[in-house]
């Protein structure tokens, strides 16, 4: 049975993670707005602009021409993976759940006899993956958007993703990131990036629109060739920002449960120090009566 004294350290020891685990919460949840805001403010442009390019896609395929982001290198071989992750842990299954699904997707395309690149973005990613696809991971960037994070952080990833393209390193690539939803939910969510991924998006109340026939100048091809580097840039922001928001998020929430159980700790560890102490004073009184009777 522990001292009196070990269980009052214990208690100020888990007094003192409660007070790191309640400052921490309060400044994830101050981050947590602004990360939030910032990812509902790039949504429309992405979303607009996948759109918009995918309307001009549409009429490029029908010529069978079009920039080799969109039509790709012809083959389905070679996969580029690029798996966002946080450079910091404390935020509940943030990583985990990121890591699982790049592991999964990773083991799917070598089952179909595909060759697996990674390029992971955060240090969690890469210090988990390396022990089982360190050969695979030809870039890890750090520290990305630790003050704030901005879309020339996004814009160097992207250049990075460009390069290896032109050299002819990779035919896909997609990104694994976490989309945030809420606080306490964050959906895993996997975009291929390259080559670019026609969807055909037919809306009723965009009937109208959908019929117009529209003249281009210059050409679709031309604006495609221009518009698909860009393209790449913002979808690699709008998920950094996605992620952002949502590690926030799992922070907070995961914070927020270390303090409620933390103060289930006390209250616990309270009730056995009385009890403790309660039965060391019985024991002592009844050591002094015992003497004084033997007295």
């Amino acid at each position: 049975m522990p001292s009196l004294k070990d269980l009052k350290n214990r208690i100020a020891s888990v007094q003192s993670t409660r007070k790191i685990t309640s400052a921490m919460k309060m400044v994830a949840a101050s981050k947590l707005r602004r990360a939030q805001e910032q990812a509902e403010a790039g949504r429309p442009y992405a979303e607009r602009m996948g759109r918009m390019l995918a309307s001009l896609a549409a009429n490029v395929q029908d010529s069978g021409n079009g920039p080799k982001l969109m039509t790709g290198t012809g083959a389905d071989q070679v996969h580029l993976l690029i798996i966002i992750s946080s450079d910091r842990g404390l935020c509940g299954a943030f990583n985990g759940s990121i890591v699982r699904e790049s592991r999964r997707q990773i083991l799917r395309l070598q089952s179909e006899g595909k060759t697996v690149k990674l390029l992971t973005v955060g240090r969690k990613a890469r210090d988990q993956l390396r022990r089982e696809f360190g050969a695979l991971i030809v870039e890890t960037y750090e520290d990305v958007g630790r003050r704030r994070l901005s879309f020339a952080d996004a814009d160097v990833v992207a250049q990075k993703v460009l390069s290896l393209f032109d050299a002819g390193e990779f035919d896909v690539c997609s990104v694994i990131y976490n989309k945030f939803k809420s606080a306490i939910s964050q959906i895993v969510t996997v975009q291929q990036l390259v080559p670019f991924a026609v969807e055909a998006q037919v809306e009723e109340t965009a009937s109208a629109e959908a019929k117009a026939i529209y003249e281009f100048e210059p050409d679709e091809e031309q604006i495609l060739a221009e518009l698909l580097p860009r393209n790449l840039s913002i979808q690699v922001y709008r998920a950094l920002l996605e992620s952002a928001a949502s590690e926030q998020g799992a922070r907070m929430t995961a914070m927020d449960n270390a303090t409620r159980n933390a103060g289930d700790m006390i209250n616990k560890l309270t009730i056995t120090y009385n009890r403790t102490r309660q039965a060391y004073i019985t024991k002592e009184l009844i050591e002094i009566i015992s003497g004084a009777e033997a007295v």
